[in-house]
Protein backbone atom coordinates (compact mmCIF):
# COMPACT_ATOMS: atom_id res chain seq x y z
CA UNK A 1 0.00 0.00 0.00
CA UNK A 2 2.83 2.32 0.88
CA UNK A 3 4.45 1.86 -2.52
CA UNK A 4 1.20 2.69 -4.27
CA UNK A 5 1.02 5.99 -2.38
CA UNK A 6 4.61 6.95 -3.19
CA UNK A 7 4.29 6.67 -6.97
CA UNK A 8 1.70 9.42 -7.46
CA UNK A 9 3.74 11.68 -5.18
CA UNK A 10 6.93 10.87 -7.10
CA UNK A 11 5.18 11.39 -10.44
CA UNK A 12 3.81 14.74 -9.30
CA UNK A 13 7.26 15.77 -8.08
CA UNK A 14 8.88 14.81 -11.39
CA UNK A 15 6.18 16.63 -13.36
CA UNK A 16 6.62 19.78 -11.28
CA UNK A 17 10.40 19.52 -11.59
CA UNK A 18 10.25 19.14 -15.37
CA UNK A 19 7.79 22.01 -15.74
CA UNK A 20 9.94 24.21 -13.52
CA UNK A 21 13.07 23.23 -15.45
CA UNK A 22 11.45 24.02 -18.81
CA UNK A 23 10.35 27.45 -17.56
CA UNK A 24 13.88 28.15 -16.28
CA UNK A 25 15.40 27.07 -19.60
CA UNK A 26 12.97 29.30 -21.50
CA UNK A 27 13.68 32.22 -19.22
CA UNK A 28 17.44 31.79 -19.72
CA UNK A 29 17.20 32.06 -23.50
CA UNK A 30 18.10 35.62 -24.51
CA UNK A 31 15.47 38.27 -25.01
CA UNK A 32 15.87 40.19 -28.27
CA UNK A 33 15.00 43.82 -28.98
CA UNK A 34 15.30 45.00 -32.58
CA UNK A 35 15.23 48.81 -32.77
CA UNK A 36 14.41 49.71 -36.36
CA UNK A 37 14.56 53.33 -37.54
CA UNK A 38 13.62 54.87 -40.87
CA UNK A 39 16.08 56.53 -43.26
CA UNK A 40 18.83 56.93 -40.67
CA UNK A 41 22.14 57.22 -42.52
CA UNK A 42 25.16 55.33 -41.22
CA UNK A 43 27.38 58.32 -42.06
CA UNK A 44 25.24 60.40 -39.68
CA UNK A 45 26.18 58.33 -36.61
CA UNK A 46 29.07 58.89 -34.23
CA UNK A 47 30.04 55.22 -34.12
CA UNK A 48 30.43 55.31 -37.91
CA UNK A 49 32.79 58.28 -37.77
CA UNK A 50 30.61 61.40 -37.73
CA UNK A 51 32.16 63.85 -35.27
CA UNK A 52 29.58 66.64 -35.64
CA UNK A 53 26.46 64.82 -34.47
CA UNK A 54 25.49 63.37 -31.11
CA UNK A 55 24.33 59.74 -31.04
CA UNK A 56 25.65 58.59 -27.64
CA UNK A 57 23.18 55.76 -27.15
CA UNK A 58 23.59 54.16 -30.56
CA UNK A 59 27.33 54.59 -30.03
CA UNK A 60 26.95 52.85 -26.67
CA UNK A 61 25.43 49.74 -28.28
CA UNK A 62 28.32 49.65 -30.76
CA UNK A 63 30.90 50.18 -28.01
CA UNK A 64 29.43 47.45 -25.81
CA UNK A 65 28.93 45.04 -28.71
CA UNK A 66 29.60 44.88 -32.44
CA UNK A 67 29.40 47.26 -35.39
CA UNK A 68 28.86 46.02 -38.95
CA UNK A 69 30.79 48.10 -41.48
CA UNK A 70 29.30 46.50 -44.61
CA UNK A 71 25.69 45.86 -43.72
CA UNK A 72 23.88 46.08 -47.07
CA UNK A 73 20.22 46.12 -48.02
CA UNK A 74 18.85 44.15 -50.95
CA UNK A 75 16.32 46.79 -52.06
CA UNK A 76 16.87 50.28 -50.66
CA UNK A 77 13.37 51.39 -49.77
CA UNK A 78 11.30 51.34 -46.57
CA UNK A 79 8.48 48.78 -46.92
CA UNK A 80 10.52 46.21 -48.85
CA UNK A 81 13.25 46.35 -46.21
CA UNK A 82 10.72 45.63 -43.47
CA UNK A 83 9.34 42.75 -45.52
CA UNK A 84 12.86 41.35 -45.81
CA UNK A 85 13.38 41.61 -42.05
CA UNK A 86 10.22 39.55 -41.49
CA UNK A 87 10.86 36.94 -44.18
CA UNK A 88 14.62 36.62 -44.67
CA UNK A 89 13.90 36.71 -48.42
CA UNK A 90 14.48 38.99 -51.39
CA UNK A 91 11.65 41.22 -52.58
CA UNK A 92 10.93 39.09 -55.66
CA UNK A 93 10.11 36.11 -53.39
CA UNK A 94 8.39 37.83 -50.45
CA UNK A 95 6.21 39.78 -52.90
CA UNK A 96 6.90 43.28 -51.58
CA UNK A 97 8.98 45.16 -54.17
CA UNK A 98 7.75 48.74 -53.90
CA UNK A 99 6.27 51.29 -51.50
CA UNK A 100 2.82 51.13 -53.07
CA UNK A 101 -0.57 49.81 -51.94
CA UNK A 102 0.53 46.17 -52.07
CA UNK A 103 -0.60 44.27 -48.99
CA UNK A 104 2.23 42.34 -47.42
CA UNK A 105 1.55 38.59 -47.60
CA UNK A 106 1.37 37.54 -43.95
CA UNK A 107 0.65 33.93 -44.94
CA UNK A 108 4.27 33.20 -45.78
CA UNK A 109 6.96 32.06 -43.34
CA UNK A 110 7.61 34.91 -40.91
CA UNK A 111 10.33 35.60 -38.37
CA UNK A 112 7.70 36.56 -35.79
CA UNK A 113 5.60 33.39 -36.15
CA UNK A 114 8.70 31.18 -36.21
CA UNK A 115 9.86 32.73 -32.94
CA UNK A 116 6.41 32.38 -31.42
CA UNK A 117 6.37 28.67 -32.28
CA UNK A 118 9.76 28.54 -30.57
CA UNK A 119 8.14 29.73 -27.31
CA UNK A 120 9.05 33.41 -27.67
CA UNK A 121 6.55 36.13 -26.84
CA UNK A 122 6.54 38.60 -29.73
CA UNK A 123 5.59 42.27 -30.13
CA UNK A 124 5.85 45.13 -32.62
CA UNK A 125 5.50 48.74 -31.49
CA UNK A 126 5.74 51.78 -33.79
CA UNK A 127 6.18 52.05 -37.53
CA UNK A 128 5.51 48.97 -39.67
CA UNK A 129 4.44 50.41 -43.06
CA UNK A 130 3.42 47.23 -44.89
CA UNK A 131 -0.29 47.87 -45.62
CA UNK A 132 -1.26 44.99 -43.36
CA UNK A 133 -1.61 44.37 -39.64
CA UNK A 134 1.21 42.56 -37.85
CA UNK A 135 1.10 38.77 -38.05
CA UNK A 136 2.83 36.31 -35.75
CA UNK A 137 2.92 38.88 -32.96
CA UNK A 138 1.28 38.41 -29.58
CA UNK A 139 1.02 42.17 -29.20
CA UNK A 140 1.19 45.17 -31.46
CA UNK A 141 0.63 48.90 -31.40
CA UNK A 142 1.62 50.31 -34.79
CA UNK A 143 1.42 53.56 -36.73
CA UNK A 144 -1.00 53.66 -39.67
CA UNK A 145 1.02 53.91 -42.90
CA UNK A 146 3.88 56.44 -42.38
CA UNK A 147 2.48 57.83 -39.14
CA UNK A 148 2.94 61.39 -37.86
CA UNK A 149 5.60 63.05 -35.74
CA UNK A 150 3.15 64.95 -33.55
CA UNK A 151 0.00 63.62 -31.87
CA UNK A 152 0.01 60.42 -33.94
CA UNK A 153 -2.56 57.67 -34.16
CA UNK A 154 -1.71 54.07 -33.30
CA UNK A 155 -3.53 50.90 -34.31
CA UNK A 156 -3.87 48.51 -31.39
CA UNK A 157 -5.46 45.10 -31.02
CA UNK A 158 -7.67 43.86 -32.43
CA UNK A 159 -7.93 46.78 -34.88
CA UNK A 160 -8.73 49.96 -32.98
CA UNK A 161 -7.16 53.30 -33.93
CA UNK A 162 -6.51 55.81 -31.16
CA UNK A 163 -4.92 59.27 -31.28
CA UNK A 164 -2.36 60.22 -28.62
CA UNK A 165 -0.92 63.56 -27.59
CA UNK A 166 2.83 63.83 -27.75
CA UNK A 167 5.90 63.25 -29.91
CA UNK A 168 6.05 59.97 -31.79
CA UNK A 169 9.49 58.81 -30.59
CA UNK A 170 8.50 59.33 -26.96
CA UNK A 171 5.21 57.50 -27.41
CA UNK A 172 6.86 54.52 -29.10
CA UNK A 173 9.27 54.16 -26.18
CA UNK A 174 6.43 54.55 -23.68
CA UNK A 175 4.34 51.83 -25.33
CA UNK A 176 7.38 49.55 -25.65
CA UNK A 177 8.27 49.76 -21.96
CA UNK A 178 4.62 49.38 -20.95
CA UNK A 179 4.48 46.11 -22.87
CA UNK A 180 7.75 44.95 -21.31
CA UNK A 181 6.22 45.56 -17.87
CA UNK A 182 3.15 43.44 -18.51
CA UNK A 183 4.60 40.68 -20.74
CA UNK A 184 4.53 37.00 -19.82
CA UNK A 185 7.74 36.76 -17.78
CA UNK A 186 7.88 32.97 -18.07
CA UNK A 187 8.92 33.33 -21.72
CA UNK A 188 11.77 35.10 -23.49
CA UNK A 189 10.60 37.96 -25.71
CA UNK A 190 11.24 39.40 -29.15
CA UNK A 191 10.30 43.07 -29.53
CA UNK A 192 10.57 45.22 -32.65
CA UNK A 193 10.65 48.93 -31.82
CA UNK A 194 9.85 50.64 -35.13
CA UNK A 195 10.72 54.35 -35.09
CA UNK A 196 9.37 56.88 -37.56
CA UNK A 197 12.51 59.01 -37.22
CA UNK A 198 14.35 60.10 -39.35
CA UNK A 199 11.80 60.05 -42.17
CA UNK A 200 10.85 63.05 -44.27
CA UNK A 201 9.49 65.77 -43.39
CA UNK A 202 11.98 65.85 -40.47
CA UNK A 203 9.89 67.52 -37.77
CA UNK A 204 12.05 67.77 -34.63
CA UNK A 205 10.73 67.42 -31.11
CA UNK A 206 10.21 70.85 -29.51
CA UNK A 207 13.17 70.35 -27.18
CA UNK A 208 15.44 69.65 -30.16
CA UNK A 209 14.57 72.69 -32.28
CA UNK A 210 17.80 74.47 -33.20
CA UNK A 211 20.02 71.74 -31.74
CA UNK A 212 22.46 72.05 -34.66
CA UNK A 213 22.03 75.71 -35.57
CA UNK A 214 25.61 76.46 -34.53
CA UNK A 215 27.04 73.71 -36.74
CA UNK A 216 28.15 74.39 -40.30
CA UNK A 217 28.11 71.07 -42.08
CA UNK A 218 30.81 70.70 -44.75
CA UNK A 219 29.59 70.04 -48.25
CA UNK A 220 30.21 66.46 -49.38
CA UNK A 221 32.86 66.19 -52.09
CA UNK A 222 30.18 65.09 -54.56
CA UNK A 223 27.61 67.75 -53.66
CA UNK A 224 28.00 69.45 -57.07
CA UNK A 225 28.18 66.15 -58.97
CA UNK A 226 27.58 66.53 -62.72
CA UNK A 227 26.63 62.82 -63.14
CA UNK A 228 28.94 62.44 -66.12
CA UNK A 229 28.88 58.91 -67.52
CA UNK A 230 25.91 57.89 -65.32
CA UNK A 231 22.60 58.02 -67.19
CA UNK A 232 20.29 57.10 -64.31
CA UNK A 233 22.00 59.40 -61.82
CA UNK A 234 21.57 62.30 -64.21
CA UNK A 235 17.81 61.71 -64.61
CA UNK A 236 16.74 61.24 -60.97
CA UNK A 237 14.45 63.64 -59.14
CA UNK A 238 15.86 63.72 -55.61
CA UNK A 239 18.16 66.73 -55.41
CA UNK A 240 18.33 69.18 -52.55
CA UNK A 241 18.39 71.86 -55.24
CA UNK A 242 15.22 71.05 -57.22
CA UNK A 243 13.29 68.35 -55.35
CA UNK A 244 13.47 69.46 -51.75
CA UNK A 245 10.47 71.66 -50.94
CA UNK A 246 11.00 74.99 -49.22
CA UNK A 247 7.58 74.79 -47.60
CA UNK A 248 6.79 71.22 -46.52
CA UNK A 249 10.38 69.99 -46.12
CA UNK A 250 12.16 73.10 -44.86
CA UNK A 251 9.11 74.69 -43.13
CA UNK A 252 9.30 78.08 -44.83
CA UNK A 253 5.78 79.57 -45.10
CA UNK A 254 3.86 76.72 -43.48
CA UNK A 255 0.07 76.98 -43.25
CA UNK A 256 -0.46 75.46 -39.82
CA UNK A 257 -4.17 75.06 -40.40
CA UNK A 258 -3.95 73.15 -43.67
CA UNK A 259 -0.52 71.65 -44.42
CA UNK A 260 0.09 67.92 -44.00
CA UNK A 261 1.54 66.95 -40.66
CA UNK A 262 1.84 70.51 -39.39
CA UNK A 263 -1.90 70.90 -38.88
CA UNK A 264 -1.70 68.17 -36.23
CA UNK A 265 0.18 70.45 -33.84
CA UNK A 266 -1.93 71.55 -30.90
CA UNK A 267 -1.94 75.18 -29.77
CA UNK A 268 0.93 74.78 -27.32
CA UNK A 269 3.10 72.83 -29.76
CA UNK A 270 2.31 75.21 -32.62
CA UNK A 271 3.35 78.25 -30.61
CA UNK A 272 6.87 76.88 -29.98
CA UNK A 273 7.28 75.28 -33.42
CA UNK A 274 6.08 78.33 -35.34
CA UNK A 275 8.17 80.76 -33.31
CA UNK A 276 11.32 78.85 -34.16
CA UNK A 277 10.68 78.54 -37.90
CA UNK A 278 9.37 82.10 -38.21
CA UNK A 279 12.75 83.23 -36.91
CA UNK A 280 14.55 81.01 -39.46
CA UNK A 281 12.35 82.33 -42.25
CA UNK A 282 13.00 85.94 -41.23
CA UNK A 283 16.73 85.31 -41.25
CA UNK A 284 16.52 83.74 -44.72
CA UNK A 285 14.58 86.71 -46.08
CA UNK A 286 17.24 89.09 -44.73
CA UNK A 287 19.98 87.13 -46.52
CA UNK A 288 18.17 87.38 -49.89
CA UNK A 289 20.01 84.34 -51.25
CA UNK A 290 19.92 82.93 -54.78
CA UNK A 291 21.76 80.43 -56.96
CA UNK A 292 24.35 78.23 -55.27
CA UNK A 293 24.15 80.18 -52.04
CA UNK A 294 20.46 79.31 -51.69
CA UNK A 295 21.10 75.63 -52.49
CA UNK A 296 23.80 75.51 -49.82
CA UNK A 297 21.40 77.16 -47.34
CA UNK A 298 18.85 74.43 -48.11
CA UNK A 299 21.53 71.82 -47.46
CA UNK A 300 22.38 73.29 -44.06
CA UNK A 301 18.70 73.62 -43.13
CA UNK A 302 18.01 70.03 -44.19
CA UNK A 303 20.81 68.57 -42.09
CA UNK A 304 19.96 70.71 -39.06
CA UNK A 305 16.41 69.41 -39.07
CA UNK A 306 17.43 65.84 -39.94
CA UNK A 307 19.94 65.57 -37.10
CA UNK A 308 17.60 67.32 -34.67
CA UNK A 309 15.06 64.57 -35.39
CA UNK A 310 17.82 62.00 -34.89
CA UNK A 311 18.39 63.51 -31.42
CA UNK A 312 14.95 62.31 -30.29
CA UNK A 313 15.59 58.89 -31.82
CA UNK A 314 18.87 58.44 -29.97
CA UNK A 315 17.49 59.86 -26.70
CA UNK A 316 14.66 57.33 -26.77
CA UNK A 317 17.06 54.50 -27.47
CA UNK A 318 18.82 55.67 -24.32
CA UNK A 319 15.55 55.56 -22.37
CA UNK A 320 15.05 51.95 -23.46
CA UNK A 321 18.62 51.00 -22.52
CA UNK A 322 18.13 52.65 -19.12
CA UNK A 323 14.94 50.66 -18.62
CA UNK A 324 16.78 47.43 -19.36
CA UNK A 325 19.48 48.38 -16.86
CA UNK A 326 17.05 49.31 -14.08
CA UNK A 327 14.79 46.29 -14.61
CA UNK A 328 17.68 43.83 -14.62
CA UNK A 329 16.87 42.72 -18.18
CA UNK A 330 20.06 44.10 -19.73
CA UNK A 331 22.25 41.13 -18.82
CA UNK A 332 20.07 38.68 -20.81
CA UNK A 333 18.75 40.91 -23.59
CA UNK A 334 20.26 41.24 -27.06
CA UNK A 335 19.82 44.80 -28.36
CA UNK A 336 20.04 45.49 -32.08
CA UNK A 337 19.88 48.88 -33.75
CA UNK A 338 19.45 49.18 -37.51
CA UNK A 339 17.84 51.43 -40.09
CA UNK A 340 15.66 50.15 -42.93
CA UNK A 341 18.23 51.42 -45.42
CA UNK A 342 20.82 54.13 -45.90
CA UNK A 343 20.13 57.74 -46.88
CA UNK A 344 21.84 60.58 -48.74
CA UNK A 345 22.98 63.51 -46.65
CA UNK A 346 23.94 65.68 -49.59
CA UNK A 347 26.19 63.18 -51.38
CA UNK A 348 25.71 63.63 -55.15
CA UNK A 349 23.50 66.61 -54.21
CA UNK A 350 20.78 64.25 -52.97
CA UNK A 351 18.50 63.27 -50.16
CA UNK A 352 16.45 59.99 -50.11
CA UNK A 353 17.84 56.52 -50.99
CA UNK A 354 17.08 53.88 -53.74
CA UNK A 355 20.36 53.77 -55.66
CA UNK A 356 22.91 50.97 -55.34
CA UNK A 357 25.51 53.61 -54.47
CA UNK A 358 27.08 53.24 -51.04
CA UNK A 359 25.13 55.79 -48.97
CA UNK A 360 21.80 54.08 -49.65
CA UNK A 361 23.09 50.53 -50.11
CA UNK A 362 24.75 50.44 -46.69
CA UNK A 363 22.76 50.82 -43.49
CA UNK A 364 23.82 51.00 -39.85
CA UNK A 365 23.72 47.85 -37.75
CA UNK A 366 25.03 47.57 -34.21
CA UNK A 367 24.33 44.71 -31.80
CA UNK A 368 24.97 44.13 -28.10
CA UNK A 369 24.87 40.57 -26.73
CA UNK A 370 26.25 40.46 -23.18
CA UNK A 371 28.57 37.53 -22.59
CA UNK A 372 28.61 36.48 -26.24
CA UNK A 373 29.92 39.44 -28.26
CA UNK A 374 33.18 41.07 -27.21
CA UNK A 375 32.75 44.85 -26.76
CA UNK A 376 34.22 46.84 -29.63
CA UNK A 377 33.87 44.05 -32.23
CA UNK A 378 33.86 45.16 -35.88
CA UNK A 379 32.58 42.95 -38.69
CA UNK A 380 33.86 43.78 -42.18
CA UNK A 381 32.15 40.95 -44.11
CA UNK A 382 29.30 41.60 -46.56
CA UNK A 383 26.13 41.17 -44.51
CA UNK A 384 22.73 41.74 -46.15
CA UNK A 385 19.30 42.24 -44.64
CA UNK A 386 18.19 38.75 -45.71
CA UNK A 387 20.63 37.64 -42.97
CA UNK A 388 18.88 39.54 -40.17
CA UNK A 389 16.05 37.06 -39.58
CA UNK A 390 18.26 33.93 -39.61
CA UNK A 391 20.65 35.62 -37.18
CA UNK A 392 17.83 36.51 -34.76
CA UNK A 393 16.57 32.92 -34.94
CA UNK A 394 20.08 31.58 -34.38
CA UNK A 395 20.45 33.77 -31.28
CA UNK A 396 17.08 32.51 -30.05
CA UNK A 397 18.04 28.88 -30.60
CA UNK A 398 15.20 28.41 -33.08
CA UNK A 399 15.69 26.50 -36.34
CA UNK A 400 15.90 28.69 -39.45
CA UNK A 401 13.13 27.80 -41.96
CA UNK A 402 14.39 26.35 -45.23
CA UNK A 403 12.76 29.06 -47.38
CA UNK A 404 14.72 31.91 -45.77
CA UNK A 405 17.46 32.94 -48.20
CA UNK A 406 19.78 34.55 -45.68
CA UNK A 407 22.36 33.06 -43.36
CA UNK A 408 23.06 33.68 -39.69
CA UNK A 409 26.12 35.85 -39.13
CA UNK A 410 26.20 35.07 -35.41
CA UNK A 411 29.43 33.05 -35.87
CA UNK A 412 31.11 36.21 -37.23
CA UNK A 413 30.28 38.02 -34.00
CA UNK A 414 32.05 35.58 -31.71
CA UNK A 415 35.67 36.28 -30.74
CA UNK A 416 38.32 34.50 -32.78
CA UNK A 417 35.95 32.78 -35.21
CA UNK A 418 35.79 35.20 -38.15
CA UNK A 419 38.66 33.71 -40.17
CA UNK A 420 37.24 30.22 -39.83
CA UNK A 421 33.70 31.11 -40.94
CA UNK A 422 32.99 30.70 -44.68
CA UNK A 423 31.11 33.77 -45.86
CA UNK A 424 29.85 35.36 -49.07
CA UNK A 425 32.26 37.29 -51.25
CA UNK A 426 29.55 39.01 -53.28
CA UNK A 427 26.20 40.62 -52.43
CA UNK A 428 23.21 40.99 -54.77
CA UNK A 429 20.90 44.02 -55.08
CA UNK A 430 17.66 44.66 -56.98
CA UNK A 431 15.59 47.89 -56.88
CA UNK A 432 12.21 48.25 -58.63
CA UNK A 433 10.18 51.41 -57.84
CA UNK A 434 9.79 53.67 -60.92
CA UNK A 435 8.95 56.35 -61.97
CA UNK A 436 7.39 57.82 -58.83
CA UNK A 437 8.30 59.37 -56.54
CA UNK A 438 11.95 60.14 -57.41
CA UNK A 439 12.45 58.82 -60.95
CA UNK A 440 15.18 56.36 -60.04
CA UNK A 441 15.40 53.72 -62.75
CA UNK A 442 15.07 50.09 -61.67
CA UNK A 443 18.40 48.31 -61.49
CA UNK A 444 20.26 45.31 -60.18
CA UNK A 445 23.89 44.75 -59.35
CA UNK A 446 26.66 42.97 -57.50
CA UNK A 447 28.92 44.38 -54.81
CA UNK A 448 32.21 42.76 -53.75
CA UNK A 449 34.67 44.02 -51.17
CA UNK A 450 36.27 46.22 -53.83
CA UNK A 451 34.07 46.45 -56.92
CA UNK A 452 30.51 47.18 -57.89
CA UNK A 453 28.73 46.41 -61.16
CA UNK A 454 25.17 47.59 -61.82
CA UNK A 455 22.72 47.56 -64.71
CA UNK A 456 19.94 50.17 -64.97
CA UNK A 457 16.96 49.14 -67.09
CA UNK A 458 13.45 50.36 -67.90
CA UNK A 459 14.69 53.23 -70.05
CA UNK A 460 18.17 53.96 -68.71
CA UNK A 461 19.58 50.72 -70.21
CA UNK A 462 23.17 51.21 -69.12
CA UNK A 463 25.96 49.53 -67.14
CA UNK A 464 28.08 51.09 -64.39
CA UNK A 465 31.31 49.76 -62.91
CA UNK A 466 33.17 51.18 -59.90
CA UNK A 467 36.45 50.49 -58.15
CA UNK A 468 35.49 51.37 -54.58
CA UNK A 469 39.11 51.32 -53.44
CA UNK A 470 40.22 54.00 -55.89
CA UNK A 471 36.84 55.74 -56.29
CA UNK A 472 34.87 55.49 -53.01
CA UNK A 473 32.62 58.37 -54.10
CA UNK A 474 31.47 56.42 -57.19
CA UNK A 475 31.81 59.19 -59.74
CA UNK A 476 34.06 57.48 -62.31
CA UNK A 477 32.09 54.88 -64.25
CA UNK A 478 34.71 52.46 -65.58
CA UNK A 479 32.36 50.35 -67.67
CA UNK A 480 33.70 49.91 -71.19
CA UNK A 481 37.11 51.44 -70.43
CA UNK A 482 40.25 49.71 -71.66
CA UNK A 483 41.69 47.18 -69.24
CA UNK A 484 38.44 46.37 -67.44
CA UNK A 485 37.25 43.66 -69.85
CA UNK A 486 38.24 40.65 -67.74
CA UNK A 487 36.99 42.25 -64.51
CA UNK A 488 33.66 43.11 -66.13
CA UNK A 489 33.19 39.61 -67.53
CA UNK A 490 33.95 38.11 -64.12
CA UNK A 491 31.51 40.41 -62.32
CA UNK A 492 28.78 39.72 -64.89
CA UNK A 493 29.25 36.02 -64.34
CA UNK A 494 29.03 36.51 -60.58
CA UNK A 495 25.90 38.65 -61.03
CA UNK A 496 24.20 35.96 -63.10
CA UNK A 497 25.16 33.32 -60.56
CA UNK A 498 23.60 35.35 -57.74
CA UNK A 499 20.39 35.78 -59.71
CA UNK A 500 20.23 32.03 -60.21
CA UNK A 501 21.07 31.29 -56.61
CA UNK A 502 18.41 33.67 -55.28
CA UNK A 503 15.87 32.62 -57.96
CA UNK A 504 15.37 36.08 -59.47
CA UNK A 505 13.83 34.92 -62.75
CA UNK A 506 12.71 38.43 -63.79
CA UNK A 507 16.27 39.74 -63.47
CA UNK A 508 17.68 36.81 -65.44
CA UNK A 509 15.37 37.63 -68.36
CA UNK A 510 16.41 41.29 -68.29
CA UNK A 511 20.08 40.35 -68.05
CA UNK A 512 19.76 38.09 -71.10
CA UNK A 513 18.66 41.05 -73.23
CA UNK A 514 20.76 43.76 -71.54
CA UNK A 515 22.91 46.08 -73.60
CA UNK A 516 26.52 44.94 -73.79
Amino acid sequence: MTRLKVRPLLSSFLLCFLLHTSVVVLAQRPNIIFIFSDDHAYQGIGAYGNKLVKTPNIDRIAREGALLTNNLVTNSICGPSRATLLTGKYSHLNGYKRNDRTRFDTGQTLLSETLRKGEYQTAWVGKMHLNSLPAGFDYWKVLPDQGHYYNPQFIGQPNDTTAYTGYVSDLITQFSTEWLEKRDQSKPFFLIVGHKATHREWMPDLQDLGAYDNVDFPLPKTFWDDYKGRVAAGQQDMTIDKTMRMKLDLKMGIDYDKDFGYRRLNAEQRKVFKAYYDKVEKDLAAKNLSGKALIEWKYQRYLRDYFSVANSLDRNIGKLLDYLDKSGLAKNTVVIYASDQGFYLGEHGWFDKRFIYEQSLKTPFVIRYPGAIKPGTRVEELITNIDWAPTVLNIAGVKVPADMQGKSFLPLLKPGTTAAVPWRKEAYYHYYEFPEPHHVYPHFGVRTSRYKLAYFYGGADSWELYDLEKDPDEVANLYGTKGTEALTADLKQKLKGLMQSYKDEEALKILATAKK
